[in-house]
């Protein structure tokens, strides 16, 4: 099997090699160049893939650092792109994360440990508190932990890189302000009895809830209003 360096552009071959270790400095355009054989210009066109692709960090002072890699910056860019295009593609990468989470349920909530499910059971709470607060609020930010934590164990950069740029969209397309506050008790029902399946390790229980919990985003009373991608 060919590892893919052959796709590569001359940086990135160059950041795949290992010869930069993440978090290290990367050496100077002008020595990367003469390295390389290519010009500061085409070096800079390849760099600014690299920025945009999350691979590296490009500071005024402390130069370019190659980073951990994650696959979000990638999604992201093209979920962006296509939503510009036409914005009920949302639909389509939200059935995308629905097929994902619900195939790796059972892989993932194995993986959770006491102090995980803890977490899990604070979201709840804080998510109850706000709901029903004088006034009340959305708790959008629960929302987006619950689910991440639930998953945040499985070592898979691919599978964690799609489930967080969903929610990046999410908020992105309006959803995080959608004030049906009788839909939004429904959802954290939901994600109750998920994380009580989870703590008392019934995880069929737990799958089935997060399959119905899935369905109420394409069963709201009126749909989000997208904004403009440009």
């Amino acid at each position: 099997m060919q590892n893919g360096q052959s796709q590569l552009s001359e940086f990135l071959r160059y950041l795949s090699c290992g010869r930069v270790k993440v978090g290290e400095r990367i050496p100077s355009l002008s020595q990367l160049s003469r390295e390389l054989g290519i010009s500061i210009a085409t070096l800079r066109e390849q760099l600014e893939v690299a920025r945009m692709m999350g691979l590296v960090e490009v500071r005024p002072r402390t130069g370019i650092r190659l980073l951990p890699y994650q696959f979000k910056p990638a999604v992201l860019h093209s979920l962006y792109f296509s939503l510009s295009q036409n914005a009920e593609t949302f639909l389509q990468y939200a059935d995308l994360r629905t097929h994902i989470e619900t195939s790796y349920w059972y892989e993932a909530v194995g993986l959770l440990n006491s102090e995980d499910h803890q977490q899990l059971k604070s979201l709840i709470q804080r998510a109850k508190e706000k709901l029903t607060a004088n006034p009340p609020q959305i708790p959008h930010q629960e929302h987006r932990l619950l689910h991440l934590t639930i998953f945040k164990r499985l070592d898979n950069p691919f599978v964690q890189g799609i489930l967080e740029a969903y929610w990046e969209v999410y908020e992105a397309v309006g959803l995080d302000v959608y004030t049906d506050f009788a839909y939004l008790e429904r959802v954290w029902q939901y994600h109750e009895k998920m994380v009580d399946a989870i703590c008392k390790q019934n995880f069929n229980e737990g799958y089935e809830a997060l399959v119905e919990h899935m369905d109420l985003i394409y069963q709201r009373s009126k749909r989000p209003s997208y904004q403009t991608f440009e």
